[in-house]
């Protein structure tokens, strides 16, 4: 009874699971016909899930013509960048609020913690006024320097630190060890998974980010693929067809997918700690 109720589970899961797929499989099919089959329909055998006729040129003509591999390249510099400024200003900056004194210390976490209230739409204005005096846009540093102050990370790091039985940290200093060494040698060894939950939930956010690039980027050149794919569909004209979309919207979600599937312990795992203390 218990392997039935286990099958018909799967079963009943199952069915939601490959209806949220649908519109990623078609995106797929769409993808591999040629575009003026395309044009006089989008509906092929199978709901549209079977690619008949099948073809790559789609795929060969976006990394030929185009500015789609210069996006891409954009949105790989920019989510390695801000995932590596967040884990460089979280982690010192949670270690710092968890395990030194200082004065004004309570008064700095309070801040952060509010800065978990502040809506990032709020703060575009401000942002986008300073970047302009500054004549920073349309750069990578723009792109990437206003996100890599991110107050859940330093929040996440914070109570991991907070965690760690205070012995490992007096044994250290019993050895006449600084607190840079024991943040160096000691805390980050030890901060390794909290460290790479929060690297792959920043690069994640990072490569889908859409507001910031659409605020900051006017020139092509600066392009994430997330913006460059929404100029592509609100100039459809220019797009050189529906294929040559859905291919870009394929290539665009790869980095993605490949992601999770080699780190998905570790974002189930951040999605349930996350679960847990809301």
């Amino acid at each position: 009874m218990g392997n039935r109720s286990y099958v018909w589970l799967v079963v009943a899961l199952s069915i939601p699971a490959f209806l949220w797929l649908v519109p990623t499989l078609w995106m797929l099919s769409l993808s591999l016909q040629p575009n003026d089959v395309l044009a006089r329909t989008t509906s092929s055998t199978a709901l549209g899930l079977v690619p008949l006729p099948f073809t790559l040129d789609n795929y060969t003509a976006l990394f030929a013509y185009g500015k789609t591999p210069l996006w891409f390249l954009n949105s790989v510099i920019v989510a390695f960048g801000m995932t590596l400024g967040v884990l460089a200003v979280s982690t010192t900056a949670g270690y710092a609020l968890a395990r030194l004194h200082f004065p004004f210390k309570t008064a700095i976490t309070v801040i952060c913690l509010v800065g978990l209230m502040v809506p990032e739409q709020a703060v575009f204005i401000p942002l986008y006024t300073m970047f302009a005096d500054f004549g920073w846009h349309n750069s990578y540093h723009a792109l990437i320097l206003p996100r890599m102050a991110v107050p859940i990370g330093v929040f996440l790091m914070m109570q991991f630190f907070k965690a760690i039985p205070g012995d490992i940290e007096e044994a250290a200093r019993l050895d006449g060890v600084g607190w840079l060494q024991i943040f160096w040698y000691v805390m980050l060894p030890l901060a390794r998974p909290a460290m790479m939950t929060l690297a792959i939930l920043t690069f994640l956010y990072a490569w889908n980010d859409y507001l910031w690039p659409l605020v900051s980027a006017s020139h092509p050149e600066f392009f994430t693929i997330t913006l460059g794919l929404a100029s592509l569909q609100s100039n459809f004209a220019q797009s050189e067809g529906l294929g040559r979309v859905m291919a870009s919207g394929v290539i665009a979600s790869l980095p993605v997918v490949i992601l999770f599937l080699i780190f998905q312990r570790y974002v189930v795992q951040a999605m349930t700690v996350g679960g847990s203390k809301g």
